[in-house]
């Protein structure tokens, strides 16, 4: 009798849901996928979802499942995500929310090559060959809308130039930085020309480039800050160098769209330097052929022993020579030589090692730049042929 009982509440249960689902307050769906395909769009949408948001439906990502395309979205309400999936056969068209937690661990536990996916809005079945997850869910009506690419006005970049831009730019900002707006990358696109620049005020990179603009689109003048967060997200989308990205810039928000995703994502609001100000154009200065590798050898060198405070290195170009030296009372003392091609007066300067490294790190080891130096008071510049340029100021040379 209680059997009896149990298969009749079971039935009346799915009678209920299914009629809630008609009703449109449940949304069933059902899927199975290649893991590892999953896995990968997931992970790139999970890591825009908040985990720990004290909005609960904002821990998961929602699953669209249609006729033509299964789509994966999530957002923090500042940066949002969409992305379609390959390796998806549809059973049932439907939304879901996946939890980032639970679902992401079970895609990289898993070994099963394919899995299957049965949600109806209160309930999500994971099913492998081996294995089976029943997880809590929250009905996918809660979750807020995520914008899709529909603009008229865009600019089309390679994507090998956005990827570089962003590579190159992205880790000379500043987040905590209060004054200005240092907290992401600015982006500037006029016509034909594309341009990046980052700083944190004591270093500036800046990349420049050529994309296709589409619609008459351009950006105000020091107001489109992309967020580096957001951006770096917007880089690790890219799947081939080759394709083409479209980006379109408004009033208070920014559009990316790829092959495969959408991504928006909010403004920085604030002011930005006049970072023009801040590359240096003279006539006096010593312009030094160098090469990234061997560069790069030397500063890693010097700075064994350098104060991990200050992280200072004394730089002094004289005739056909480069000295590098660090002296610190606990660490001891470093000088390091590389033969340069300069024949003229010495110069001695002080430089933060970590920030040569990082414009060291962004180039390939072969790859050749040159290095403007003009006193000890005096930004060093260093540029390459393909339109990335990089600023730091000097340190206070010790008396």
């Amino acid at each position: 009798m209680e059997k009896r009982s149990s298969t009749v509440e079971k039935a009346a249960s799915y009678k209920a849901k299914k009629a809630d689902s008609a009703d449109g307050r449940f949304s069933v769906m059902k899927i199975s996928c290649n893991r590892e395909q999953l896995s990968g769009a997931f992970q790139l949408a999970a890591s825009v979802a908040q985990m720990r948001s004290p909005k609960e439906v904002l821990q998961y990502v929602k699953v669209d499942a249609s006729e033509d395309k299964v789509t994966l979205m999530a957002t923090d309400m500042e940066t949002g995500i969409r992305i379609e999936v390959d390796g998806v056969e549809l059973q049932t068209a439907g939304r879901a929310l996946l939890h980032v937690g639970r679902v992401g661990m079970i895609l990289r536990e898993s070994s099963d090559e394919k899995l299957e996916f049965e949600c109806d809005g209160t309930t999500t079945v994971v099913k492998g060959q081996h294995s089976e997850f029943n997880l809590p869910s929250v009905n996918p009506d809660e979750f807020p809308s995520i914008v899709g690419f529909e603009e008229e006005k865009y600019h089309e970049i390679p994507a090998r130039l956005f990827k570089e831009m962003v590579k190159r730019t992205s880790f000379a900002t500043d987040p905590d930085s209060s004054r200005f707006a240092l907290g992401g990358v600015l982006l500037e696109l006029h016509g034909e020309d594309v341009l990046a620049v980052g700083t944190d005020g004591r270093r500036l990179a800046r990349m420049t480039g050529s994309g296709t603009n589409v619609g008459s689109h351009e950006t105000t003048a020091s107001t489109t800050i992309i967020p580096t967060k957001s951006l770096t997200l917007m880089e690790r989308s890219i799947g081939d160098k080759e394709e083409t990205v479209h980006i379109a810039c408004r009033e208070n928000d920014v559009l990316l769209r790829t092959s495969r995703c959408t991504i928006y994502s909010r403004l920085v609001e604030g002011r930005y330097p006049n970072w023009r100000q801040v590359i240096p154009s003279r006539e006096d200065s010593v312009i030094i052929d160098m090469v990234v590798g061997p560069f790069y050898n030397v500063i890693r060198q010097a700075s064994i022993v350098a104060d991990q405070e200050t992280r200072g290195l004394d730089f002094e170009f004289s005739e056909g020579t480069l000295l590098l030296s660090a002296s610190t009372a606990d660490l001891g003392q470093s000088r390091v030589e590389m033969p340069i091609e300069y024949d003229g007066e010495p110069i001695k300067m002080k430089l933060d090692y970590r920030y040569i490294g990082d414009f060291l790190k962004v180039l390939d080891s072969d790859a050749q730049f040159k290095m403007d130096v003009a006193s000890s008071t005096q930004p060093a510049l260093m540029s390459t042929e393909d339109g990335y340029a990089y600023v730091v100021m000097p340190m206070a040379l010790d008396a």
